[in-house]
């Protein structure tokens, strides 16, 4: 059994931990110059490394990393799925939580990490730079306290990409286009031209385990990971703990982590792992398929297998996947899902278009600009305001923001029928910059409603600050008489990015307990900067540990 009786004997009897510590690192931003794809190009990476470093810490230290931005473009740097207790301010969502940094300008982010371990990672939060300033960051658990499965003999990152031949920062963000290639840990693997030597290599040793960290870094795209002859067993998503899932597949929509143990139980040789799409809808994707190699100890193969990869649309595999996880609740820092409820959304969400500005270029269908919205908000980030949304919050500053998302949509219709794609009644959104205000330690509960305008897919909904609980998903258009009743309020998985089924719905519930802004949007960066986001502003708790501390003095200014 995965989940030790060593682990839970070593929970009780621990009356003791190590002191926590304090976590420094020194990210210099810049442009360094590749070669990919048969082409050289410059990119923007973090201390001239794609994946850039990883990060390993414990629970219960204080991460501190000096961000020294020499690129060309302003930039922020994002922890993503860390709760950011009390340390909001070093969230790194731009213009939400702080103003970005400036070329040439400096910023050290202080983070404490709580309540948390397994696997996350770190990216630009700014324009497009995520695609290659990215990095893996692991949590263990605190000195004397065990993983909740057997310890492996090894950790091994394993950070899926995309990789455009053209700057994406050139590329107008109306029109990003499918990326040219796959990577695995930087490299795209040997089915690229000018690519045979640049692929990962993994070596292991027979009879050992390893725990496979796993990320999606992409900025648009699902993928499927296979291992050939091998099969993975799920231990952790999102850095929340499961019971056990023994799968031949993984999916990971963008922003989403998946640790997974590998057994080295096969006969001695090499063997392809690969990583190919999953896209579910009918705009243009990238086919490709990025290819590593395991290489076992005193293998001398040169003919490996490829595992058979799921086809691109397969979303049969891709629901059996999601739906079949669980949550772990003899697990550490686990919270038993919420009963009440005390604040409950509808969010109806997807594509839509906007009217094109007089004499402007607009790149979208019918000469209109590609848009999107949550309840018919299409959210605008206050990028001329001269400060961000949380400096707004505790400062009391007005016209920054507004109190006034909605709870619901303007307007019930049929939300997943093939007749809405192009109704030019609805397809329009509002420019706004509003927030949903929530008391401080409340019960949220939103109702997660994709709709098919323009097209149909599966949209990767991230939420800073929090883990929320998964309590049932579908297809269609939710129905609460019918589909209440598949909540799990028992065992729900918990994550910080969902994957909203295409064509189909998902309900999450998540507790307010930590005050300040923190952004709810679409993990596809295209999406996102349509609009299609939105933020909770959380109220300060009674007391001054549950009230949000000033800023930093170092806080970039806008």
């Amino acid at each position: 059994m995965v989940v030790s009786l060593a682990w839970i004997l070593a929970l009780l009897l621990s009356s003791s931990l190590a002191s926590a510590a304090i976590v420094e690192h020194t990210f210099n931003v810049g442009n360094m110059r590749i070669q990919r794809l048969c082409k050289h190009q410059v990119v923007t990476a973090v201390n001239g490394k794609i994946p850039g470093p990883t990060i390993r810490v414990r629970e219960g230290d204080t991460l501190v990393v000096h961000v020294f931005n020499n690129s060309p473009y302003n930039i922020t740097i994002h922890w993503h799925g860390i709760f950011q207790v009390m340390s909001a301010w070093a969230d790194g969502a731009e213009y939400v939580t702080q103003c970005p940094i400036q070329a040439g300008h400096s910023f050290s982010y202080r983070i404490n990490i709580i309540g948390q371990e397994g696997t996350l990672w770190w990216h630009a939060h700014s324009s497009f730079l995520r695609a290659t300033v990215h990095g893996a960051l692991f949590i263990r658990p605190r000195r004397g306290r065990p993983y909740a499965f057997l310890r492996p003999y090894k950790e091994v990152p394993i950070l899926l990409g995309e990789w455009w031949k053209d700057d994406v920062m050139e590329i107008d963000s109306q029109v990003l286009p499918p990326s040219d290639a796959f990577m695995i840990n930087g490299l795209p693997g040997d089915l690229y031209n000018c690519s045979q030597e640049g692929m990962f290599k993994l070596k292991v040793k027979a009879g050992k385990t390893y725990l496979l960290r796993i990320i999606n870094t992409n900025l648009i795209t699902q993928v499927f990971f296979k291992l050939a002859n091998h099969n993975f067993t799920v231990v952790a998503i999102d850095a929340v703990y499961t019971p056990p899932l023994v799968t031949d597949v993984v999916v990971a929509g963008p922003g989403q982590t998946t640790d997974v143990l590998l057994e080295a139980n096969q006969p001695i040789g090499s063997y392809y792992m690969a990583a190919s799409v999953y896209y579910s809808t009918t705009a243009a994707f990238d086919n490709t398929t990025a290819r590593g190699l395991v290489v076992y100890q005193g293998s001398q193969s040169a003919s490996p297998p490829m595992p058979l990869m799921p086809v691109y649309n397969d979303t049969k595999t891709a629901n059996k996947f999601y739906t079949n996880l669980t949550g772990l609740p003899i697990g550490p820092h686990w919270a038993a899902c919420p009963d009440q409820v005390d604040q409950s959304l509808f969010m109806v969400f997807g594509v839509n278009l906007e009217r094109c500005h007089k004499n402007g270029t607009c790149l979208g269908p019918f000469g209109f600009n590609f848009s999107a919205s949550i309840n018919n908000e299409s959210f605008v980030l206050p990028s001329d305001v001269g400060v961000s949304m949380l400096e707004a919050f505790y400062k009391g500053v007005s016209g920054v923001y507004t109190r006034d998302f909605p709870n619901g949509p303007p307007y019930e219709f049929d939300y997943t029928s093939p007749n809405t794609s192009l109704d030019f009644t609805r397809i329009f959104a509002h420019k706004s910059t509003k927030v949903k205000r929530v008391r401080f330690n409340s019960t949220v509960e939103i109702v997660l409603q994709s709709t098919s305008f323009l097209d149909v897919e599966n949209h990767p909904m991230h939420l800073h600050g929090f883990n929320f609980y998964v309590l049932a998903q579908g297809y269609g258009n939710y129905n609460a008489t019918r589909d209440r009743e598949k909540f799990n309020l028992v065992n729900p998985q918990m994550r910080n990015t969902i994957g909203v089924p295409r064509g189909g719905w998902a309900v999450i519930r998540f507790k307010a307990n930590n005050p300040g802004i923190w952004f709810f949007h679409c993990h596809i960066d295209t999406h996102m900067g349509w609009g299609l986001a939105m933020a909770f502003e959380v109220e300060n708790g009674p007391t001054p540990s549950t009230t949000l501390p000033p800023p930093p003095p170092n806080m970039p200014k806008c």
